[in-house]
């Protein structure tokens, strides 16, 4: 018995000794660039097991095999490589006929209010309280804080070009996985130390936007084909939530270029 209490002490204590080792600030941001315990797995994975659902069972198998063959090494080794740019931007807009869908995200403003992305035609109930439905809105998705440069790379231009429209939307999407931070006390406490938004929902111009999204996003990941949690993903969508532009990583001026020529067609479109 006194073994197994002193081997749960020690477990106990270096699982909180991880969380701090793993945990640091950065300018009121919380960086999670190391692999942590604490973004692994949730108690999730054991609430399956309980059940007995053997389709769960399954898909969450797949999950794991998934993850192991896919982590934060991996990450980094392929960062190292080309810097992010997992890919080049679209040249061109994606017709609307073969666009897809953006998921479905819950995300919170640092003062609490929550809304759900993208703010399109079909989500006007949900959200016509909250704000308009734009013609364009951009979302600049990050996971770690050392893509913020590659995300302010896209933003930062696509604000200066947008600066007086009252029909484009910006927003910047942080994502905490870490069930830990994603306790209701924990994920206030963490909001409140990044309040220092200035958005003014009265101003008709473009103003960017930071939301952040909390919990599990590894289905959502997938949907979009997000594998390196390294780097930045942007998307433009238009006014009924569709993908009509991608890029990734550090934005080109070409690729800039192709940004604001694709945001200029679709506020056009009818």
């Amino acid at each position: 018995m006194l073994r197994r209490r002193l081997s749960s002490s020690l477990i106990y204590s270096a699982h909180c000794y991880s969380i701090a080792r793993c945990l640091s600030f950065d300018n009121g941001c919380l960086r999670s660039d190391a692999p942590s315990l604490i973004a692994r797995p949730s108690p999730r994975f054991f609430d399956i097991y309980r059940f007995g659902n053997k389709e769960a069972i399954k898909k969450e198998r797949e999950r794991l095999s998934d993850e192991m063959n896919r982590g934060y090494f991996a990450d980094m080794s392929e960062l190292k490589k080309h810097g992010g740019k997992i890919g080049m931007a679209n040249k061109t807009i994606v017709p609307s006929m073969v666009a897809k869908k953006f998921p479905a995200l819950d995300v919170e403003f640092s003062n609490g209010r929550k809304i759900k992305l993208p703010i399109a035609y079909e989500e006007k109930e949900s959200n016509a309280n909250q704000m308009a439905i734009p013609h364009s809105s951009l979302l600049c998705l990050h996971f770690r804080a050392s893509s913020q440069a590659m995300i302010d790379s896209w933003s930062k231009p696509f604000e200066d070009a947008f600066s007086n429209s009252r029909n484009v939307q910006l927003y910047e999407v942080s994502f905490i996985d870490s069930w830990f931070l994603s306790l209701s006390p924990i994920r206030s406490l963490l909001l409140r130390t990044m309040r220092k938004s200035d958005f003014d929902s009265e101003k008709q111009t473009l103003q960017k936007q930071m939301v952040y999204s909390f919990g599990d996003h590894y289905y959502f990941r997938k949907e979009l084909q997000i594998l390196n949690l390294l780097t930045g993903y942007i998307f433009l969508l238009d006014r009924f939530g569709r993908i009509r532009w991608q890029g990734f990583g550090l934005a080109t001026q070409e690729e800039v270029t192709s940004l604001v020529s694709c945001t200029s067609l679709l506020l056009e479109e009818k």
